[in-house]
């Protein structure tokens, strides 16, 4: 029986949360959160005998999209964004100057993702969820039969995104955690763009910032 796949690490340059997420029979995986440090994200794909037919963004900060582009250029993946995340796309490479980062170019996504729409990593599906507030395009991605979702910048253990940065909106932030994330089984696996796991239950319960 096929199994999903999973393998979290942070990479540079703010320890983003890098995900491969692969199906253990048909060896398809997408790559989620490519923040940086390319060469290792193409090793640990390659260690784990998997294929990348995707790459996914939370949202466009350039903290988790440096190595996009590299990884594009040996997978041939199409990246994945939400819409209205362009314009924070479209500026990547001030974000970097801003920060003193380097810029890597990265190509434009050419997977407008919108939410509730599904995709596959080999048999597994799973559902894009638009959850605003931390940037107007901010994405999770969910896998309801394996009782996983990737938050990206949205809900952190016992936190939230900030929402001080170009596009952010506090209540819209609050609106998503409350009316999206946290509808979804307490037992659910939340892998947050930065820092450890936690669960949807614990979250409601005890975040301080949103509780249920």
């Amino acid at each position: 029986m096929a199994t999903l796949i999973r393998k979290t690490f942070s990479v540079p340059p703010l320890s983003c949360n890098c995900s491969i997420l692969g199906d253990s029979e048909t060896k398809q995986a997408v790559v989620v959160d490519p923040g940086g440090n390319a060469e290792r994200i193409l090793r640990e794909v390659n260690e784990l005998g998997l294929t990348v037919s995707l790459i996914l963004h939370t949202h466009a900060h350039f903290d988790h999209f440096l190595a996009s582009g590299a990884i594009q250029q040996s997978t041939q993946a199409p990246i994945g964004l939400h819409q209205d995340d362009r314009q924070l796309w479209d500026m990547l490479e001030v974000q970097c100057q801003m920060f003193g980062v380097p810029y890597t170019p990265v190509p434009s996504p050419n997977a407008w993702l919108v939410d509730e729409e599904s995709f596959k990593v080999g048999e597994f599906a799973g559902t894009v969820m638009h959850t605003p507030g931390h940037t107007p395009g901010s994405l999770c991605f969910y896998f309801s039969q394996n009782n996983l979702v990737l938050s990206g910048d949205t809900l952190f253990r016992g936190g939230i995104g900030r929402t001080d940065l170009w596009g952010g909106d506090p209540y819209a932030i609050e609106e998503s955690i409350r009316e999206r994330l946290y509808t979804l089984n307490e037992n659910t696996v939340v892998v947050p763009g930065h820092g450890r796991e936690t669960q949807i239950g614990i979250e409601r319960q005890s975040n301080a910032f949103i509780t249920g």
